[in-house]
C-alpha cells in the first residue's frame, strides 16, 4: 500500500455529525455515521447526504475525490448500514485491504454489536433467536419476510427496561448472519418492534411515541464492531466502538 497523505484522515469530505472513531497503520478505518446519512450516494443527488460527500462508484465500492492540492484520492466501504441506522461503519484506504477485510465479512469473521430501543418487554432476558427469511427487492427497495429458506440468527440479551408513558426495552443484539433488515424483521416478530421501524414496527405506537417525544428516528444503532485479520504477512486486532446515541436515553 502507497502511504497516505498526511492530512488524509483530516481532510476527509465527511458528511455532516460524521466523525473517525479508530484507524490502523494499514489504512482500516471506522467512522459512527449519524441517523439519516446515506452509507454511500445512489447519485449524484445524493451525495451531500452521504458518508463521504462525494463521487462513489457502486462496482468498486469505492469514493473519490480530489485533495486540495490537486491530487486523487479514495476511500473504500466496507459495510453498509441503512440510512435510518447509526453507528460503526468500516472503510480502507486501499483496494488491497479492502479485498481482504471484505473476506473476513464473507466468511463470517466480523463480530458485530448493536443496541435497540424496543417497545414493551421481551419474555426473556436472553435467547438465541434462529428464523428463515427470504430478502426480495420490491420496486427498488429491499424487503425481508419470515417466509423463506435462508438462515438468519441472532444473540440476543435485555440490558434495561423503562415503564414510563410507554414501556420500552432497551437491548443487545449479536447478529451471527447478516441478512438485510435481519434484526428488524427478528424483534418485530417477537412482539418487540424496534421504536421508529417504518416498515416492518408498530406503526400506531410510532406515531404516539413520536408525538410524544419529537424524535421519529429509528432506534437501531451499530454499537461495536471487532475482527482479527490477515494483511501483509501479519496479524491484526481492531475493534471500533461508537457511544449509544444520547437520544436513547431520554425516551419517556
Amino acid at each position: 500500500m502507497s502511504a497516505l497523505a498526511a492530512d488524509f484522515w483530516t481532510t476527509l469530505p465527511l458528511a455532516t455529525g460524521v466523525h473517525l472513531l479508530a484507524g490502523d497503520a494499514n489504512g482500516l478505518a471506522a467512522f459512527d455515521k449519524p441517523f439519516g446519512v446515506l452509507s454511500h450516494p445512489n447519485s449524484s443527488q445524493d451525495e451531500p447526504r452521504s458518508l463521504l460527500t462525494c463521487r462513489y462508484d457502486k462496482e468498486t465500492q469505492c469514493f473519490s475525490w480530489k485533495a486540495a492540492d490537486g491530487s486523487e484520492r479514495q476511500l473504500w466501504l466496507l459495510n453498509r448500514l441503512d440510512s435510518a441506522t447509526s453507528g460503526v461503519i468500516l472503510t480502507a484506504a486501499s483496494e488491497k485491504l479492502a479485498i481482504a477485510i471484505r473476506e473476513h465479512y464473507l466468511k463470517k469473521q466480523v463480530t458485530k454489536i448493536y443496541q435497540a430501543l424496543v417497545f414493551g418487554k421481551p419474555h426473556k432476558n436472553s435467547e438465541s433467536w434462529y428464523d428463515q427469511v427470504a430478502v426480495k427487492n420490491i420496486r427498488g427497495q429491499l424487503r425481508t419476510s419470515l417466509i423463506g429458506n435462508v438462515p438468519a440468527e441472532t444473540l440476543y440479551r435485555l440490558i434495561k427496561h423503562t415503564q414510563r408513558n410507554f414501556s420500552t426495552s432497551l437491548i443487545r443484539l449479536e447478529p451471527l448472519t447478516g441478512r438485510s433488515h435481519q434484526l428488524r424483521v427478528q424483534c418485530a416478530k417477537r412482539h418487540s418492534p424496534i421504536i421508529g421501524d417504518q416498515t416492518y414496527g408498530d406503526f400506531a405506537r410510532n406515531r404516539s411515541f413520536a408525538k410524544a417525544t419529537k424524535n421519529k428516528r429509528l432506534f437501531l444503532h451499530s454499537l461495536e464492531t471487532s475482527f482479527t485479520y490477515e494483511f501483509a504477512g501479519r496479524t491484526c486486532a481492531f475493534k471500533a466502538t461508537a457511544p449509544l446515541p444520547a437520544d436513547f436515553t431520554t425516551v419517556y
